[in-house]
């Protein structure tokens, strides 16, 4: 049904006269009596009663005057939800977020909250090589995940930060002096790692790889904490990024960046590449000025 035609029809039934209602709808009477004529054949039955100057509703008439009110007001409505879509006022934004990543973007939750109050934001807590799938499957719009990405997986990443990584250890694993630590030193220590399914282990697995070895690998968990706590006992040596040995102040534990090469952890919003919604282009300008 033509949504124009039945606004036609409705203002023509609500004044009684087509004259009126072309006059409000600013076209020809005779353009009125055209679109509520097609209206009629496309029902099969007439919509009023024409009695000289006297214009009635027919049963169907009255039906399709109250239910037509009922769909102008439902399209009138759409166009204002979709007004305030496009002006970033409302909406919904899923948002896949990494535990590891989680800690860096609270100031931009924060932000965006705050500027943003109408728009509904879920947060999907799994790992950044499930991130990474699941925009990949269209069930995710955007997400955060640790580069580099999964080469074969069709998505796009925007890089966001880059912090130095750290090995964590109890004190008497390095030397005392020590606050670097070359990344083959390394190949003969056992470490604590976060599970395979981590973007970070993924990184760093290849890092291991293309410097010639396969790490001895004392345990693996998926807390990052816990791995602190391995690596206080002695268990093996974590390593974290920096952002997370800024939030430790263990006296049991000795911290040296890795180098040569240095390990960067490269956090980065990664998407399909297709379509972004208002809602995640006005997530990625918070993003970009509270993280630069």
């Amino acid at each position: 049904m033509d949504i124009r035609s039945l606004r036609y029809f409705i203002e023509t039934a609500r004044l009684s006269s087509f004259t009126q209602a072309a006059e409000l709808l600013h076209v020809t009477q005779s353009t009125i009596s055209k679109m509520v004529h097609q209206l009629e054949e496309e029902l099969g039955t007439p919509l009023f009663v024409r009695d000289g100057r006297r214009l009635g509703l027919t049963d169907t008439g009255r039906v399709v005057y109250e239910r037509g009110q009922e769909m102008l007001a439902t399209m009138r409505t759409l166009a204002a939800e979709v007004r305030d879509i496009q002006a970033v006022r409302r909406g919904t934004l899923t948002v896949g977020i990494p535990p590891m990543i989680n800690l860096l973007f609270t100031p931009v939750l924060k932000a965006f909250r705050e500027r943003h109050p109408d728009i509904r934001l879920v947060l999907r807590e799994v790992t950044g090589q499930d991130v990474e799938r699941l925009v990949a499957s269209g069930e995710l719009e955007i997400g955060m995940t640790v580069l580099p990405a999964e080469p074969s997986l069709p998505v796009e990443t925007l890089p966001v930060a880059s912090y130095p990584m750290w090995a964590l250890a109890a004190h008497g694993t390095f030397q005392r002096q020590r606050r670097t630590l070359k990344l083959a030193a390394l190949k003969d220590l056992p470490l604590v790692m976060l599970t395979d399914d981590f973007a970070l282990t993924r990184s760093l697995r290849r890092a291991f790889a293309q410097a010639g070895f396969e790490p001895v690998v004392a345990a693996q968990s998926g807390q990052w904490d816990w791995l602190v706590e391995m690596a206080s006992a002695g268990i093996g040596v974590a390593l974290l990024p920096e952002p997370f040995i800024d939030r430790l102040a263990d006296e049991a534990l000795h911290a040296v960046r890795i180098v040569e090469p240095d390990l960067p952890w490269q956090v980065a919003h990664v998407w399909s590449g297709r379509y972004l919604s208002h809602a995640a282009r006005a997530w990625l300008d918070v993003r970009g000025e509270v993280l630069g």
